[in-house]
């Protein structure tokens, strides 16, 4: 059965509760250090950064998805729904695909893995960031007891200075950029994550069957 917009959020509910607590256990305690020889004195604040986005800017269809990195049914969409949009809608060029960070939070590491995320996207192009996010999602057990190294070592395969990408999540420079996206998932009715938007119609699902035929309906109309 699809997962509807209804039984996602209470399942959330349970995942907030639990996040909340390994948050505290890990964000609070030994993983509180960067990783061994990263010294990246302080960041400087970043207020504004381009929208993470991939497909062609004038595609017929734009479909957007509000996020939060802890979350695990964003975990579920980004490993078993996105690469099915990915293939048969933003590699064609059929659809503008575009991230939100919206940190509920779930745990700390809400706020902290966006601020690595940015980071990333910051020293780089949109598609590492999908890149590094997508093994953020991949290593989501791990980031309460062991985050900074997760995503450290995930930027430095990518390419990307992991030290100060690490710093970024210790740090938060980039907290405007993600307060901001959460503003406005509010502002457009954010119930919980993730939220699917296919031209800016919220859909009650994160489901593939779900978003296939909002964007077919439109491809066709």
């Amino acid at each position: 059965m699809e997962p509807t917009r209804r039984s996602y959020l209470a399942a959330l509910s349970g995942a907030v509760a639990l996040g909340s607590t390994a948050g505290c256990l890990g964000g609070s305690g030994g993983n509180s250090a960067l990783p061994d020889g990263c010294s990246v004195g302080t960041l400087d604040t970043v207020t504004s950064l381009p929208r993470p986005a991939l497909g062609s800017s004038d595609a017929p269809v734009t479909v957007d998805v509000f996020e939060d990195f802890a979350c695990p049914h964003c975990q579920t969409f980004t490993q078993s729904v996105y690469p099915k949009i990915k293939s048969n809608y933003i590699d064609p060029g059929e659809i503008r695909y575009r991230f939100f960070d919206f940190p509920i939070p779930v745990s700390d590491w809400s706020w902290f893995a966006a601020s690595a995320a940015r980071a990333v996207q910051d020293r780089s192009d949109a598609e590492t960031f999908f890149a590094f996010a997508k093994g953020v999602y991949e290593n989501q057990d791990h980031l309460a007891t062991e985050g900074y190294q997760v995503v450290h070592d995930l930027a430095n395969d990518l390419g990307v200075d992991g030290c100060a990408v690490a710093g970024a999540a210790n740090q938060e420079p980039y907290r405007p950029v993600v307060e901001a996206d959460r503003e406005l998932g509010s502002e457009r009715g954010v119930p919980g994550t993730p939220a699917v938007y296919v031209d800016g119609e919220l859909l009650d699902t994160y489901g593939w069957d779900g978003i296939k035929s909002a964007i077919d309906s439109r491809l066709d109309g």
